[in-house]
């Protein structure tokens, strides 16, 4: 068969409009962002009429791809037939990437990130393409092979092979192929065309049957109730209408003669149809679940099948105040279901200055009075690696837990503090496992095992402090701990995860977990802080998965109830999320809360620590204004003490930086407290010192820059330096200019070879927010930790101060949009410096001119400092001169009398 065969159904409408349009696409070299790169692509692109490129004449070679516009692309570059594609029933998409999304859809080449949500206009990162580009081309696959890079997944590492096997890519470098990197328009022209030779084969003579149906292929059903199956229908290009045939498989795979005698259970009806030569049509398969129960709440105990109740929390982040309210929720969720367990999916730990004053121990009071019955770790339990004291918090939290902890991706063997907690077994829960680690536990509950098992994302080890704990591949090891409950005769599965519910997939999330892992009934999630109004129901080929989550802080209580077959078998449920806020506090806690916890905060957190807020220092995280992606007053502050304290253990510091992802709140306006400063700044971090050459601060910059203009918490904030970049560049390639201030507003561009010592966090330099070659340094030995707490420096900064009003002072600026100009910076020759009144020559960066023997200098924009070198001539003149930074005359020989014709913005330094 052809491997252009399984789309020669779809290819009749599109080809006339693809040869139209490919009458009028520009050429590549129409193109103003062409280069010598993408010539050859751009062209192939604009012939086979798969894009027109972005508008006014550019392609848009460095704008990031979104998955709409790639589905768009794909679908011409297939030949596919957008017009008459049977829907995909996802509801976000609009008209114009409608059509093909259905036609990739159906063709089996991508999915969406829900069953009604494919996310168009979310920016398509590499792995993504890679998995889609994959199946559009048909390359062969191998499950289970692993990869040289260093960035990509288990799941993702059978299509990037694919890719780098059949030459459409080499990868970012030898060991990093940018996995989580979103896709620009000049990539994927590039991919398209290194993949052209999987497209050109002829088309076969003869195709496979097509099945018509326009209706719903999930359908929920109450036992008893009448159900007619949906009317399929099917056609070739030859005979017209083809015999559908029709099979009914339940959840064990056993076929099913009748549809009016389906018992609860979930089962799969498949339609297909195959012509005279054998051809066979792509498979339509409808999902029918039936259900016993269908009252709110489900029905008693007694009925025949077993009913699960749960309550959850997640991120509750150390947020107390509501505790007593939280206590009074559970109650009365016990007081109707005595046997309800109680899951908490991680991140107790950092938030407020009930952490910072008792390190876990006041929620863990709650916790054991609550009676939870089962936690898995959050990236935040790790917080404290990096402390002088290690995870001694987390090792006592954990001992003092009158309850079992679960953990199956996290390695603790390494870390002696853990000597003893850490228990690589299953252990039954009901017979008292408290104040220690299992890979997973079962509960007995009404004479039926639970299995319960935790996740945490791998991402801990970039965003918190884990020290020597290890994370391990979370669908590996979900896969194991199934397949061990079931083993041990347990088929009702409960996974308590800290892995966000639509995070990242190409590190993990609870979406993935859910489709590619068999056996888990019930995922109880975090991380993400997402609130989840309803249970999400996941359907799969052995039986569906229910994903719970309730978004952050203890706002709610999540409840659940789940009832399954005599199978183990999920056949109906019901959740909701409690609203913590509206329920009386439970007056035994409520005391505990307020005498031995809450007086002794109030009174830290409204001491006034002598320093005032001349206006509101705010911490925004809205579109344009944003912690996560611009220079901040907040954050300009922040780093000038950072700077200020470290050049008091370190004279050669140039520059301190800091994570906005670090800083979690604002400063009123008005006298300080104590509580504020340490809610700013609330993860316990300390200060350190780091040696890097000027080429890894710029590498540094371009991690902090990758995001731009969307979030990311390794955005860094700077002072003592200043930074240029250019947002409508490639990832990697941004920076413009770095220039740190050498005193007397002097700002020197740094080089590339020389070392510097800049200042930043502890949790920074060792690598955290994706710092690669922040962790390259720590591994050298070039990190010194000072031990200092960030947010003592901090307050002891704005003490100093007294009155505090930063600015944004343009220590980061895009300059995207600007005339870029011509020329670097350097040290340029007097006969080669001018411009013409015309086109005058625009310099970005520090420039240095001998004016010997030269009479005229004119026409030119120094973006930097300009330098004169030499002897100058007393006839000397100007025009037309315009820099931004310094004039600086120190090493100039002779005298200039007349400086009108150069305007200085900065100062004219003589000596």
């Amino acid at each position: 068969m052809s491997k252009t065969k399984k789309y020669r159904s779809l290819i009749a409408m599109s080809a006339t409009a693809a040869l139209v349009a490919s009458a009028v696409a520009p050429a590549a070299a129409d193109y103003k962002d062409s280069t010598i790169l993408y010539s050859d692509a751009l062209s192939y692109l604009a012939a086979k009429g798969i894009t027109k490129g972005t508008g006014n004449g550019y392609f848009g070679i460095s704008d990031t791809l979104t998955r709409g516009d790639a589905a768009v692309m794909i679908a011409k570059a297939l030949g596919l037939n957008t017009s008459n594609a049977q829907s995909s029933f996802f509801t976000d998409v609009n008209d114009r990437q409608l059509g093909a999304v259905n036609a990739l859809y159906h063709a089996g080449v991508l999915s969406g990130k829900s069953k009604t949500t494919f996310a168009p206009d979310d920016e398509i990162t590499r792995t993504e393409l890679a998995k889609i580009l994959s199946k559009a081309l048909k390359l062969e696959t191998e499950v289970g092979t692993t990869t040289k890079f260093k960035d990509v997944n288990a799941n993702w590492a059978p299509y990037v092979n694919a890719l780098v096997k059949h030459g459409l890519t080499k990868g970012k470098s030898a060991t990093m192929f940018g996995a989580t990197q979103s896709v620009t328009r000049g990539e994927f022209a590039l991919f398209i065309y290194r993949g052209k030779d999987y497209l050109s084969n002829e088309l076969a003579d003869t195709v496979a049957p097509v099945l018509h149906y326009d209706g719903a292929t999930n359908f929920s059903l109450i036992f008893g109730a009448h159900f007619t199956l949906p009317i399929v229908t099917a056609t070739d290009d030859k005979d017209g209408d083809v015999k559908v045939e029709v099979i009914i498989r339940d959840s064990a795979n056993k076929v099913v003669d009748r549809v009016n005698t389906l018992k609860p259970d979930t089962y799969t009806v498949t339609y297909s149809a195959k012509d005279k030569a054998g051809n066979m049509a792509k498979e339509l398969v409808i999902t029918v679940v039936v259900n016993q129960y269908v009252a709110n709440p489900l029905p008693p105990e007694k009925d025949e099948n077993f009913v699960l109740s749960l309550m959850h929390f997640n991120d509750t982040h150390a947020h107390l105040d509501n505790v007593a309210k939280r206590v009074t929720a559970v109650k009365e969720v016990r007081t109707q279901k005595p046997d309800a367990l109680l899951l908490d999916a991680g991140d107790v730990f950092s938030g407020t200055l009930y952490f910072n004053e008792f390190l876990g121990q006041a929620d863990l009071r709650f916790m054991n009075l609550m009676k939870v019955d089962a936690m898995t770790f959050g990236n935040h339990e790790f917080d404290l690696g990096g402390s002088p004291e290690g995870h001694k918090a987390l090792v006592d939290f954990i001992k003092g837990a009158n309850f079992p902890f679960v953990s199956s991706n996290v390695d603790f063997s390494k870390d002696a503090s853990f000597n003893g907690l850490f228990n690589t077994k299953i252990v039954n829960a009901s017979k008292e496992a408290k104040g220690n680690i299992y890979t997973g536990i079962i509960k007995e509950v009404k004479g039926e095992k639970v299995g319960i098992f935790g996740l945490t994302t791998a991402d801990t080890a970039d965003i918190s402090n884990p020290g020597a704990i290890t994370f391990s591949d979370y669908i590996a090891e979900a896969e194991k701990m199934v397949a061990e409950f079931e083993k041990m005769g347990v088929n009702k599965i409960v996974a308590i995860t800290h892995i966000g519910y639509d995070d990242n997939p190409a590190v993990d999330n609870d979406l993935e977990l859910a489709k590619q892992v068999e056996g888990i009934d019930i995922i109880v999630g975090g991380h993400s802080h997402t609130t989840l109004k309803e249970p999400v129901l996941i359907g799969n080929k052995k039986q569906p998965t229910i994903i719970v989550q309730a978004g952050q802080y203890g706002d709610y209580l999540g409840t659940l109830d789940v009832a399954f077959n005599n199978n183990g078998v999920v056949v109906e449920h019901n959740g909701e999320l409690v609203k913590v806020g509206d329920k009386e506090a439970d007056s035994e806690a409520a005391k505990i809360l307020k005498e031995d916890y809450a007086d002794k905060i109030a009174a830290i957190k409204n001491e006034e620590i002598g320093a005032i807020a001349v206006k509101e220092l705010l911490n925004p995280r809205g579109e344009f204004d944003n912690v996560r992606k611009n220079e901040t007053p907040l954050g300009n502050v922040i780093t000038d003490g950072m700077l200020a304290k470290a050049k008091l253990y370190d004279t050669r510091v140039i520059m301190a930086m800091q994570n906005g992802g670090g800083i979690r709140a604002g400063i009123n306006q008005g006298p300080i407290t104590v509580g504020e400063v340490i809610t700013v700044l609330p993860f316990g971090n300390t200060l350190a010192t780091m040696r890097l050459s000027g080429s890894e601060i710029k590498q540094a910059f371009e991690t902090s820059l990758r995001s731009y203009p969307g979030e990311n918490g390794g955005f860094l904030h700077v002072s003592g330096a200043r930074v240029k970049f250019d947002s409508s560049k490639p990832v990697g390639e941004r920076v413009v200019s770095v220039e740190y201030d050498a005193g007397n507003d002097l700002f020197i561009e740094i080089a590339d070879n020389e070392m510097y010592t800049i200042a930043t966090n502890a949790f920074t330099a060792k690598g955290g927010d994706g710092f690669d070659v922040f962790k390259a340094a720590y591994a050298d030995g070039r990190v010194t930790d000072l031990g200092l707490s960030d947010w003592e420096n901090f307050r002891d900064h704005l003490i100093s101060l007294g009155t505090v009003d930063p600015q944004i002072e343009g220590r980061i600026v895009d300059i995207a949009g600007e005339d870029p100009g011509e020329y670097p910076g350097g040290d340029y020759n007097g006969d080669d410096f001018s411009g013409t009144v015309d086109e005058p020559k625009i310099y970005n960066g520090n420039v240095t001119v001998d004016i010997t023997e030269m009479l005229t200098l004119g026409n030119a924009v120094v973006r930097g400092n300009l330098t004169f070198n030499g002897t100058a001539a007393e006839t000397l003149s100007f025009s037309n001169i315009k820099v931004t930074g310094n004039l600086i005359l120190t090493n100039l020989e002779g005298s200039i009398f007349n400086f009108n014709g150069i305007e200085v913005d900065g100062e004219i330094i003589i000596e």
